[in-house]
């Protein structure tokens, strides 16, 4: 079945992929595309609607990112969104030019005039603004549907060719009724049908990844979490044998860990496991290291050193597979040579060294945690595999603030497990998003038993969120604190303080490394 396609042309925004996430929300088939996409390549696609995405860039600046003009010519309904109105405007024959005042953060529209897009909301709206450029005349045959304090034309409508433009963010959770904005532009004026699903999207990743792989064998880094595991699960109900899933112990694990996803995978999938045992050679690599960027680039690199001598008991593939999300690739990299502002290297992100011998196959790329969850479900995995909380591809290793040692692993392992044993005994678990325990190098003065003690302390960072692009810190109840605290500073001998962590991201980001 051929599914009508509306296609996100990518300029580089932060928000792409939940332009595309919101869509399939409304169960209508989105695919993401570098914005030099031909029309000829959109049309082939059965595309029935272009949204232009926001972008960091100015249309202003010589070079900046443009589409192929001739996507105004197929004869398609147009959506552009910030940076995406900017270019609809200037390319259709309007004016751009720098604000006065830069909006970024919440505003107020006002609807003039409802029309398509508008259909059914409010006369005004709180917004979610990200420009410094703004619209300064319209295009022929556009007129104005809604403002903003800064922007007179921050709604744009040309009814007759079904072209459309706003300067703010209807895809974002800060946006109100900014999903009624999209659906109106895909029921209303695109005429597109809810007929996409999670099983369609499994059916067409299987589909890909047989004409990808084809007779070839794919080794995949199987390491317990939800990413792997639907990544694992997936490739194996395409390719079945010719995967083979090696699981490294890096010496930064969780406590059990190697055990629990053997026993897993192994035994009760059927899935072909190899176990790599290199802990030693990472910890001796990331003795006396600090830094957090150089932990995550020795961590990466000596995993793929650990894969490739994996070949040699394996007899050779030609693929390796990786768990890779989208967050995780716009917090590293750019998407197809799109500006984007890196936040923090992924051991998994950025294409293999130039030495090695695989290629790469990503089928989680294009989605969110949320999402991945979702397919997993789809393809029958457990609700403990299914519902894992995510857990970052460097280990303990980032969780250990400063120098690696064995002794600080040991303590940040007995914390970790008190603290998931409190949370599963206090239903909490799979209500929120990630909780886990961070040591500290930090040692502080106790008194217990009547002595004076001088040991580390835990942080505890427990929060909730929907994709991981934003979190809150969670507001526990304090007699589980007051549990998870005593236990970890009477069980786990070299602590003496438990911190909690109320920090939400922005600021600061999820994990602390």
């Amino acid at each position: 079945m051929k599914h009508q396609t509306i296609a996100v042309l990518d300029f580089g925004s932060q928000y792409t992929q939940v332009i595309a996430r919101r869509i399939r929300e409304c169960s209508v088939y989105s695919k993401i595309y570098n914005h030099k996409t031909t029309a000829k390549q959109l049309q082939k696609d059965n595309v029935v609607g272009v949204i232009l995405s926001g972008g960091p860039e100015s249309v202003l600046k010589k070079g900046s990112p443009r589409p192929d003009k001739k996507v105004f010519d197929l004869g398609v309904p147009v959506l552009g969104i910030c940076y995406g109105v900017q270019l609809l405007g200037q390319m259709l024959g309007g004016k751009v030019e720098k604000s006065d005042e830069r909006e970024y953060g919440h505003g107020k529209l006002k609807i003039k005039t409802k029309g398509s897009l508008f259909r059914g909301l409010p006369n005004s709206l709180r917004v979610w603004n990200s420009h410094g450029d703004r619209l300064a005349r319209l295009p022929e045959g556009f007129r104005v549907v809604a403002s903003t304090e800064n922007s007179s034309f921050a709604g744009i409508a040309d009814e007759k060719r079904k072209f459309y433009g706003i300067q703010f963010h209807p895809e974002v959770d800060h946006t109100e009724g900014g999903l009624n904005i999209l659906e109106n532009f895909l029921r209303k004026i695109c005429g597109c049908k809810a007929d996409w699903s999670m099983a369609e999207l499994a059916e067409e990743s299987i589909r890909n990844i047989r004409e990808t792989v084809g007779e070839d064998r794919v080794l995949l880094g199987l390491s317990g979490g939800v990413d792997s595991s639907v990544a694992a699960a997936l490739i194996h109900k395409a390719i079945g044998r010719q995967l083979t899933c090696v699981f490294v112990d890096n010496g930064l694990l969780r406590q059990n860990e190697r055990e629990l996803v053997v026993d897993l995978y192994k035994r009760h999938f059927q899935m072909d496991v190899r176990v790599a045992r290199a802990g030693g050679k990472f910890l001796k690599r990331l003795k006396g290291v600090k830094d957090p960027e150089r932990k995550r680039k020795i961590i990466g690199k000596t995993f793929v050193e650990v894969f490739q001598d994996s070949l040699k008991s394996i007899g050779g593939a030609k693929f390796l597979a990786q768990g890779t999300l989208y967050p995780d690739v716009i917090e590293s990299i750019s998407i197809d040579g799109n500006p984007a502002a890196t936040i923090k290297s992924h051991h998994n992100v950025g294409g293999l060294p130039k030495n090695m011998k695989f290629k790469l196959l990503e089928p989680l790329r294009q989605l969110f945690k949320d999402e991945v969850r979702a397919l997993g479900a789809e393809l029958g995995l457990p609700k403990e595999v299914v519902w894992r909380q995510p857990f970052p591809g460097p280990g303990l290793g980032v969780r250990v603030l400063g120098d690696i040692t064995s002794k600080k692993l040991n303590i940040l392992r007995k914390a970790d497990a008190i603290l998931h044993e409190e949370m599963m005994e206090s239903d909490l678990y799979y209500k929120v998003w990630q909780s886990f325990c961070v040591f500290l190098p930090v040692r502080t003065v106790g008194v217990m038993g009547d002595e004076r003690t001088y040991d580390y302390v835990v942080a505890v960072r427990i929060v909730e969120s929907k994709d991981a692009m934003t979190a809150d810190w969670v507001r526990v109840p304090f007699e589980v604190l007051q549990r998870v605290s005593n236990r970890i500073i009477n069980e786990v001998i070299g602590v003496n303080r438990v911190v909690y962590d109320i920090s939400s991201k922005p600021p600061g980001t999820i994990e602390w490394e």
